[in-house]
C-alpha cells in the first residue's frame, strides 16, 4: 500500500497556513478534481478524496494539533483501535486505547467503553451559474435550482413514525460502538467497531417514518437566490454557508459553492478589472483627427483622437472598466484604434491617392523614413 502523503503537501500549503489559506487551497483542489467535472477519471477521484481527507483533518483544530504532533498516527483510529496486551507484569491485560486516550484526550477507544464521535457535518454541494459580461461587471441576482438532502418534515429527522418510540440501543448502550476483547498469546487485545444493531446511531426506531423510510432525511428540489458580486470573474465561486446537505442532528449543514461562468462579449475583453476594446477608424479620420463614438459598459461616449493617429494607438478611459470585487472603485477601459484601409477603389480614387502620395514630403512618413535609413545602413552586412 502506498504511503500517505503529508496533508500540507496534499493541499499545497505551508505548515503554518491559516484557516482561510487552508480553505482556499481545498476549494481550488475540490473544484479541479470534483467527480462531476471529471467523470470516469479514477486519478481525479483519488485526488479529490485525498484533498477531502487532508482538509477534514487540518480544518479541525483538535485533529490538526494531533496531526502536527504525531503525524498520520495521531488521526488514524485504526492506529489505536486495537491494542496488544502484555501478560505478567501488566496484570494480565494492557489496552493501547488507554495510552492513546492519555495522549490525545480520547477518540481511540478509552477505558470504560468506546467513545463515539460527534454528529457529522453535512456534505458540501456545488452548482454552476452562467452570467453575461455586464452582469459580472456590475453584479446581479440569480436563481439556482438544485437537489439537496434535508430533514424529513414528517419526523423532523428522527426517522420515527409520529407517536412511535425511539429507544436507546441495548447492544451498545447508545454509544454506537461495541468493544470486544480477545485473548491472544500477547495478552488481551481490545477492538472497537460500529454497532451492527443500530448502525452506529445509538438509537433504534421501532416504527420507521413512512415518508423517509426511517432515514430521517429526504432529497428535495430547491430554488436558491444568489447575489453575484460586482467584479466577479470567470471560474470564481461564491460560498453560501449552510445551503448544502444537512448533517446529523446537532451538526451544521454543508455549504453550497456556486461556480460562475461569464459569457464572452462581442466588443469587450477583460484584463483583471480593466476592459479592452478595438475601434476601427478610417484613413481620413486617422490623418485629420476625429471625434469618435466609443462603446463602454455605461453606454456610448465621445472621444476625440488627434490628427496623425497611428493604427494600434491605445487610449485610456479612466474609471470605465469593471467594478472592483468587494471593494470600491472601477478599472479603466483601454481603446485601441485600428486604421481600416479602403478596398475596391475606383480608377478615379486610385488616381487621387497617387496624386496625394506624390505631394507628400519625407517628413510626413517619419517611421517609414527611419526604417529605410536603417535598411540602407545595414546593406551589405552579414
Amino acid at each position: 500500500m502506498a504511503e500517505k502523503r503529508d496533508y500540507y503537501e496534499v493541499l499545497g500549503v505551508n505548515k503554518g497556513a491559516s484557516a482561510d489559506e487552508l480553505k482556499k487551497a481545498y476549494r481550488k483542489l475540490a473544484k479541479k478534481y470534483h467527480p462531476d467535472l471529471n467523470p470516469d477519471d479514477k486519478e481525479a477521484e483519488a485526488k479529490f478524496k485525498e484533498a477531502n481527507e487532508a482538509y477534514e483533518v487540518l480544518s479541525d483544530p483538535e485533529k490538526k494539533q494531533r496531526y502536527d504532533q504525531f503525524g498520520h498516527a495521531g488521526v488514524d483510529p485504526n492506529f489505536g483501535a486495537g491494542g496488544g496486551g502484555f501478560g505478567g507484569g501488566f496484570g494480565g491485560g494492557f489496552d493501547f486505547g488507554d495510552i492513546f486516550e492519555g495522549f490525545f484526550g480520547g477518540g481511540f477507544g478509552g477505558r470504560g467503553g468506546a467513545r463515539r464521535s460527534g454528529p457529522k457535518r453535512g456534505s458540501d454541494l456545488e452548482a454552476e451559474v452562467t452570467i453575461t459580461f455586464e452582469e459580472a461587471a456590475f453584479g446581479c441576482e440569480k436563481e439556482i435550482h438544485l437537489y439537496r438532502t434535508e430533514f424529513c418534515p414528517d419526523c423532523d429527522g428522527s426517522g420515527a413514525k409520529a407517536g412511535s418510540e425511539v429507544v436507546t440501543c441495548s447492544t451498545c448502550g447508545g454509544s454506537g460502538q461495541v468493544r470486544s476483547t480477545q485473548r491472544t498469546i500477547l495478552g488481551n487485545m481490545s477492538t472497537v467497531s460500529t454497532c451492527s444493531t443500530c448502525g452506529g446511531k445509538g438509537k433504534i426506531v421501532k416504527e420507521p417514518c413512512g415518508k423517509c423510510a426511517g432515514k430521517g432525511k429526504i432529497r428535495k428540489s430547491r430554488t436558491i437566490k444568489v447575489n453575484i458580486p460586482a467584479g466577479i470573474d470567470n471560474g470564481q465561486s461564491i460560498s453560501l454557508s449552510g445551503q448544502g446537505n444537512v448533517g446529523d442532528k446537532g451538526a451544521p449543514a454543508g455549504n453550497l459553492f456556486v461556480v460562475v461562468t461569464v459569457l464572452p462579449h462581442s466588443l469587450f475583453q477583460r484584463n483583471g478589472f480593466d476592459v479592452l476594446c478595438e475601434v476601427p477608424i478610417t484613413f481620413v479620420q486617422a490623418a485629420l483627427g476625429a471625434e469618435l463614438e466609443v462603446p463602454t459598459l455605461d453606454g456610448k461616449v465621445k472621444y476625440t483622437i488627434p490628427e496623425g493617429t497611428q493604427t494600434g494607438t491605445v487610449f485610456r478611459l479612466k474609471g470605465k472598466g469593471i467594478s472592483m470585487l468587494r471593494r470600491s472603485g472601477r478599472g479603466d477601459q483601454y481603446v485601441r484604434v485600428m486604421v481600416e484601409i479602403p478596398t475596391h477603389l475606383s480608377g478615379k480614387q486610385k488616381d487621387l491617392l497617387r496624386e496625394f502620395e506624390g505631394s507628400l514630403k519625407g517628413n510626413n512618413h517619419t517611421n517609414q523614413k527611419s526604417f529605410f535609413d536603417k535598411m540602407r545602413g545595414n546593406s551589405g552586412k552579414g
